[in-house]
C-alpha cells in the first residue's frame, strides 16, 4: 500500500462520493475513475519521487516513466470530475443569479455519525458548505434572528448580540455561529442558509434533516 498527500477540497470531495460504509478513498477513486478491481494500482509515490541523497540518482526506467504517465492521466481524471462538481453560475429569468452546486456533496452520512451530537452535525454540515461555495458564503451574514445575530465574521460580533450565543468558528473560514439554539432551530437556520445560497427549498429540508 503506497500513500500520498491529498488538499482539504479533494479529500472531501472524495469522502462525499461514499456509498457504503467501508468504503476506502482506494476504492472510491477506482469506481470514481471506472477501474476494475483488479486494475494494478498505481505506484504513485515512485512514479514522482526525487533521488535519496545517499545515493546516486538512477535513471527513469521505461516502467517508471508508464507509471508517471498513469499518475498524469488519473490526476487529471479526478480534477475533471471535481471540476463537474460545481458549473458555472447561470442567470434566470430576472437576471438574478442561481447557484448549480451539487449541494448533494455535503452530506456523507458515515462521516456524519462520527459528528458529536447536533451541534457536531451543524458545524460539520456547514463546514462542508463553506468549502464548496466560497465567497458566496458570505451571504450568510444576511441571516439574522429578530434582535440578535446567528452568523459574524467575529465571535465578539455573536457575543455582543447574545451573551448566551456561544459562539463557535465554521471550521477555519473566519465565519462564526451562534449554536446555543434547539436542534429545530439549528434545521430552521440551515434550512435559510441553503436557500439564501440557491438550494430548492424541498432538498434544503431534506439535508437539515441530518442534524
Amino acid at each position: 500500500m503506497k500513500y500520498i498527500e491529498i488538499d482539504e477540497e479533494l479529500y472531501r470531495f472524495i469522502a462525499s462520493k461514499t456509498e457504503r460504509i467501508g468504503e476506502s478513498a482506494s476504492d472510491i477513486l477506482r469506481r470514481l475513475l471506472h477501474l476494475s478491481v483488479e486494475t494494478v494500482v498505481v505506484d504513485l509515490p515512485e512514479a514522482i519521487s526525487e533521488p535519496s541523497l545517499e545515493t546516486e540518482p538512477v535513471a527513469v526506467s521505461e516502467s517508471q516513466s508508464q507509471r508517471s504517465q498513469l499518475f498524469n492521466q488519473a490526476k487529471a481524471a479526478v480534477e475533471k470530475v471535481i471540476a463537474a462538481q460545481v458549473e458555472p453560475e447561470l442567470e434566470n429569468e430576472q437576471g438574478a443569479i442561481v447557484s448549480s452546486i451539487e449541494f448533494k456533496s455535503i452530506v456523507n452520512e458515515h462521516l456524519l455519525s462520527q459528528q458529536k451530537g447536533a451541534v457536531g452535525r451543524f458545524m460539520w454540515l456547514l463546514g462542508n458548505l463553506q468549502a464548496a461555495t466560497g465567497s458566496d458564503f458570505t451571504k450568510v451574514l444576511d441571516i439574522q434572528g429578530k434582535g440578535r445575530l446567528y452568523f459574524a465574521r467575529s465571535k465578539q460580533a455573536l457575543l455582543e448580540s447574545s451573551p448566551s450565543s456561544n459562539p463557535k468558528e465554521i471550521g477555519a473560514s473566519g465565519f462564526w455561529v451562534t449554536t446555543n439554539n434547539n436542534t429545530a432551530k439549528k434545521q430552521a437556520i440551515f434550512i435559510e442558509v441553503l436557500e439564501h445560497l440557491g438550494c430548492d427549498s424541498e432538498y434544503a429540508r431534506t439535508i437539515a434533516e441530518y442534524i
